[in-house]
């Protein structure tokens, strides 16, 4: 049996008079979960393998993560440590439930085991609903101010009572930037380097550092160390993705400005999330800020309804050019 980049060679692949065609096959997979990501959108909740992993880290944060307002029962190291090897057990569960899928669906014929593949993978990415959301708020805004901040609470965790139109909109193009990142290149990056369980463990470590991620004190829990190895091995995992996904939107935005991206992107705490956000700030020619935290492109212009539009359309470019690499590579080595 010919070994598979992550995997195995589905059994009707091998014995195929075109071994060309079933790689070329496997190779779309990207791309069918992007339509089917297009014409169906997120699965129910009780379906959702990101909703299980959001359940089971609530379950253990609780456990793990000391309440804000009491003296600790433990140490910070035993804190670390216990949240540490809770982290790392259910990463090893993710991946070992996802390979078990993968390898059972590439026994069966090629055209299922794709068919198959794009159905799987489609959970773990996430662009339609993105793109609708930020798309909501700048409809929301057409109504009313409060009406657009109600729509952008559902896209970030900060306070947005107090937010001005410029600001909501700065802060909605700042979430589809960071999360074009998580929610589409850096699962299709994993996805081509590991298969099925390479893009299901960077789910469970982008929604690890999303729940757990944070410095101090949020929902009546200090997270200051139950949350430190999530964020960092986010922070490990996204390295790549991120810069390649400032690549994608500066190249298909028409970014010119591409001396200053290094340095805007390392005005943000993260070390990822400021690449993608600095080279969507330059390429449309906005700042783009989070007040006392950070300003990137501070000489741009307060976004305009036009900019959230621009914004969309150069997400939608980034998504089918990061698609389409990912096509290409694993046609490259399957076919």
């Amino acid at each position: 049996m010919m070994l598979f980049p992550w995997g195995w060679w589905p059994d009707a692949l091998e014995a195929s008079s075109s071994a060309w065609e079933g790689g070329a096959l496997l190779a779309c997979v990207p791309a069918l979960a992007i339509v089917i990501d297009r014409l169906l959108g997120e699965p129910p909740a009780r379906w959702h393998p990101v909703v299980w992993m959001g359940r089971w880290l609530g379950w253990a944060g609780r456990r793990l993560a000391p309440e804000a307002d009491r003296p600790a029962a433990w140490s910070s190291q035993r804190v670390f440590w216990w949240a540490a090897c809770a982290w790392c057990a259910a990463a090893i569960a993710v991946f070992a439930v996802s390979w078990l899928i993968q390898r059972w669906v590439l026994t069966q014929p090629v055209w299922l085991a794709a068919l198959a593949l794009g159905l799987f993978l489609k959970p773990l990415l996430s662009w339609a609903m993105l793109h609708d959301e930020v798309l909501a708020v700048e409809q929301g805004l057409m109504q009313s101010l409060e009406t657009g901040r109600v729509q952008l609470a559902r896209l970030v965790s900060r306070d947005v009572n107090s937010l001005t139109a410029g600001e909501v909109r700065e802060s909605a193009i700042e979430s589809l930037a960071e999360n074009l990142n998580d929610s589409v290149v850096a699962p299709l990056f994993w996805f081509l380097l590991l298969g099925l369980p390479g893009a299901a463990l960077f789910r469970f470590a982008n929604t690890a550092d999303a729940m757990w991620g944070y410095p101090g004190a949020r929902g009546g829990r200090d997270w200051q160390w139950a949350g430190k190895w999530a964020a960092r091995a986010d922070d490990v995992l996204c390295w790549l993705p991120a810069r390649i996904t400032a690549g994608l939107i500066g190249i298909l935005g028409g970014l010119r400005g591409w001396s200053q991206l290094p340095d805007q992107a390392r005005r943000t705490p993260s070390p990822n999330s400021g690449w993608p956000m600095a080279a969507m700030a330059l390429t449309l020619g906005v700042r783009l800020r989070k007040p006392d935290v950070y300003t990137l492109n501070s000489p741009g212009r307060v976004p305009e309804p036009t900019d959230t539009l621009r914004a969309c359309a150069i997400g939608s470019r980034t998504v089918l050019g990061a698609t389409l690499l990912a096509c290409g590579a694993l046609l490259a080595v399957l076919a």
